[in-house]
C-alpha cells in the first residue's frame, strides 16, 4: 500500500487546480508531496527540483519572457505600436498582415518559429497595429475590432503552419518521413522540405487574398 502513497501528488494537483490556486504553487507542492511520500528527505527533493529546472532551462525561457512582455504592455507597448502604424499613410490592416505573414513564413522556414507567436508578437504588437490601421480605413466598433484581431491570429497560424515544414529539422518532417517509410516510400527530410515550398507559396497567395478582401470590406464600410 505504501508504494501508492506518492500518487497523492496527483491529488494535490487536482485539488489545487479545482480550487484555482496559483499553478506556480500547486505544481511544486505536488512535487514535494510526491518526493516526501516516496521516502526522500526535504533537501534531496528540493535538490532534484533544482536540477530538473536547470536541465530544462532552455524550455523555460519562453515563460520567463512572458512577464517581460506583460510589463512592456503595462507601460504602453500596445499604444506605441498603434502610434507607429498611425504614421504610415498607406498602411492598411490587410497590407500590414500580409507583411507579417511573409515574415512569419520566412522565419519559420529557417527554424526560428519560436521567435514570434500569439503571446510574443500578435497580442502586444501585430493585433494593435492592425486595429490601428483599420481605424484609418473605417470606424471600428467592437465587432470589427475583434474581427481584425482574429485575422491577425489566423495570419500567425497560417504563416507558422505552412512555413515550418520547409525547415527539414523539425518534428513534423520526421513524422511524415516515418509514415511514408511504413509504406516503403523512402524520402530524405530535405526532399520533403523542398516539396513543402509550393504548399507554403499557395498558402501565402490564398491567405494574402483573404487579407486583401478584408481591406475591401473595411474600405466599403461607411463611417457613421
Amino acid at each position: 500500500m505504501n508504494q501508492y502513497l506518492p500518487l497523492l501528488g496527483i491529488l494535490v494537483v487536482i485539488i489545487g487546480f479545482a480550487l484555482r490556486f496559483n499553478p506556480m504553487l500547486v505544481v511544486p507542492a505536488a512535487a514535494l508531496t510526491t518526493g516526501l511520500l516516496a521516502g526522500f528527505d526535504l533537501v534531496e527533493v528540493i535538490g532534484k527540483l533544482g536540477k530538473a529546472f536547470n536541465d530544462a532551462r532552455i524550455i523555460i525561457i519562453p515563460w520567463v519572457v512572458l512577464p517581460v512582455i506583460g510589463l512592456l504592455e503595462r507601460y504602453g507597448l500596445q499604444q506605441r505600436a498603434r502610434a507607429v502604424i498611425g504614421g504610415f499613410r498607406a498602411a492598411t490592416a490587410g497590407r500590414l498582415l500580409i507583411l507579417y505573414l511573409l515574415y512569419r513564413q520566412i522565419i519559420s522556414a529557417i527554424g526560428l518559429h519560436s521567435t514570434a507567436g500569439h503571446p510574443q508578437t500578435v497580442r502586444p504588437l501585430v493585433a494593435p497595429m492592425a486595429v490601428a490601421a483599420a481605424e484609418k480605413q473605417t470606424e471600428v466598433d467592437d465587432e470589427t475590432g475583434e474581427k481584425v484581431k482574429a485575422y491577425a491570429a489566423a495570419t500567425d497560424n497560417v504563416g507558422l503552419f505552412f512555413g515550418e515544414d520547409i525547415f527539414f529539422a523539425i518534428g513534423s518532417i520526421v513524422l511524415i518521413q516515418q509514415t511514408l517509410e511504413a509504406y516503403e516510400i523512402v524520402l530524405s527530410p530535405l526532399e520533403l522540405a523542398v516539396w513543402a515550398i509550393p504548399t507554403a507559396i499557395a498558402a501565402f497567395i490564398i491567405h494574402g487574398a483573404r487579407l486583401l478582401m478584408l481591406d475591401r470590406s473595411l474600405a466599403g464600410r461607411a463611417r457613421p
